[in-house]
């Protein structure tokens, strides 16, 4: 799921175009306030435009204080899946429950220091669960090893129930990394500076990552 964040914003729909044509699953979309994390960046009007232009699913990732107040407009424009913080609202499964009955998944997901135990509660409500390999609010971070030994331990844990959602790493995926977290129970990458760089294309960078999973 290549991360917008790290995108050429003057060149947004031509690179998006080229990330599903190059076989994305979906566009992941960092939404940030300025007061959950310290920068701000996307709102829905990014979401509608870039759901005029594509067929994949949509993930917005909401890094944002009361996210129970924003999830009509992201569904709205066009998300089809919602991914909140357990630390931004006091009512996680409510907030989950409003996502469901507006018609779109809902996630869930935490900060790298929080617990794994805050959101063992909600494995049976969500669609998708998130760990997050870097502190959230900022692309082209390093890779936090112990990421890896959450990921297993979510992994067990949603193995002994009968709920059964996607399990996603977001943060630090490059081609090292990427056979590690998948080796460790992910089945969702998100991917912001790996795929999108001034190094090489789109389509190039997808190909190294998934190339790399292939031979690991």
């Amino acid at each position: 799921a290549p991360s917008i964040l790290s995108a050429d914003i003057t060149r947004l729909g031509e690179q998006v175009r080229e990330a599903e044509k190059a076989g994305a699953n979906a566009i992941h979309i960092d939404v940030m306030d300025g007061v959950f994390v310290p920068r701000i960046t996307f709102g829905s009007i990014i979401v509608e435009a870039i759901r005029s232009i594509t067929s994949l699913p949509l993930e917005v990732h909401l890094m944002i204080e009361s996210p129970e107040n924003q999830l009509e407009q992201f569904i709205a424009a066009g998300a089809n899946t919602l991914i909140i913080h357990i630390e931004s609202t006091d009512q996680p499964k409510d907030v989950i429950q409003q996502i469901h009955k507006s018609g779109a998944r809902g996630a869930i997901t935490l900060n790298p220091e929080t617990s794994l135990s805050a959101i063992e509660p909600l494995l049976d409500d969500v669609d998708q669960v998130q760990i997050m390999g870097v502190n959230p609010g900022w692309s082209g971070q390093t890779f936090i090893p112990e990421s890896l030994n959450r990921l297993r331990k979510i992994r067990t844990m949603l193995n002994s129930i009968e709920n059964n959602p996607v399990l996603e790493i977001d943060g630090g995926v490059n081609e090292k990394t990427a056979t590690e977290v998948v080796n460790a129970g992910a089945t969702l990458l998100v991917a912001g500076s790996s795929v999108f760089n001034l190094q090489e294309s789109v389509t190039k960078s997808l190909r190294r990552l998934r190339e790399s999973i292939a031979h690991g």
